[in-house]
């Protein structure tokens, strides 16, 4: 399925056809973006039977010290069967910080750039599986990735994840099961 435009517009059909794609292989993962809890909330609803997990910006991402998920909606969330994580962006880290100040040229920030040109949901589908991996919240079965570009979710895989020592020999994007058109 192709969105016309990427966004929150967007976010009710990308979890409905990204549970009926997962139920039709028998998957029993997904890993799903969210900042507020507004998306993860939505994902708990329509992904019964899944396991659930549910990733963050890492502690400092908008303020130095300060968790950017509130924490009592991280609680409930895990009350509720999710796992959640907060983690460092693992296709930039601490590059990031390192181009800013010296500039050049960074390969995890050159991968994330060329995973944009399918979108940014792309990206960050891919690059929460791999945060979900490194926590140890996946078995290591075939997920469900769903992210997004700014608010909600616009975009679905199906992918084998991987840590990401083992990005470039393990981690497969297997199905593209929906994303917009454009991304910017």
């Amino acid at each position: 399925m192709i969105f016309e435009k990427p966004g929150v517009s967007n976010t009710d059909q990308a979890l409905a056809t990204a549970f009926q794609r997962g139920k039709e292989l028998g998957l029993d993962e997904v890993v799903v973006s969210s900042t507020s809890g507004e998306t993860a909330y939505k994902a708990l609803d329509v992904f019964a039977g899944f396991r659930l997990t549910v990733v963050t910006y890492h502690c400092g991402f908008r303020e130095p010290f300060k968790t950017v998920m509130p924490a009592g909606v991280k609680r409930d969330l895990e009350k509720k069967g999710a796992t959640v994580v907060s983690a460092t962006h693992a296709l930039s880290g601490v590059e990031r910080s390192i181009s800013k100040k010296y500039q050049g040229l960074y390969p995890a920030l050159l991968i994330a750039d060329t995973l944009r040109l399918f979108g940014q949901g792309t990206k960050v589908a891919v690059e929460i599986s791999i945060m979900a991996a490194d926590s140890g919240a996946l078995s290591g079965k075939d997920i469900v990735a769903i992210g997004g570009t700014a608010k909600g979710v616009d975009t679905a895989l199906i992918i084998r994840p991987a840590n990401q020592s083992d990005i470039f020999t393990d981690l497969c994007i297997r199905e593209i099961i929906c994303k917009p058109r454009t991304w910017g």
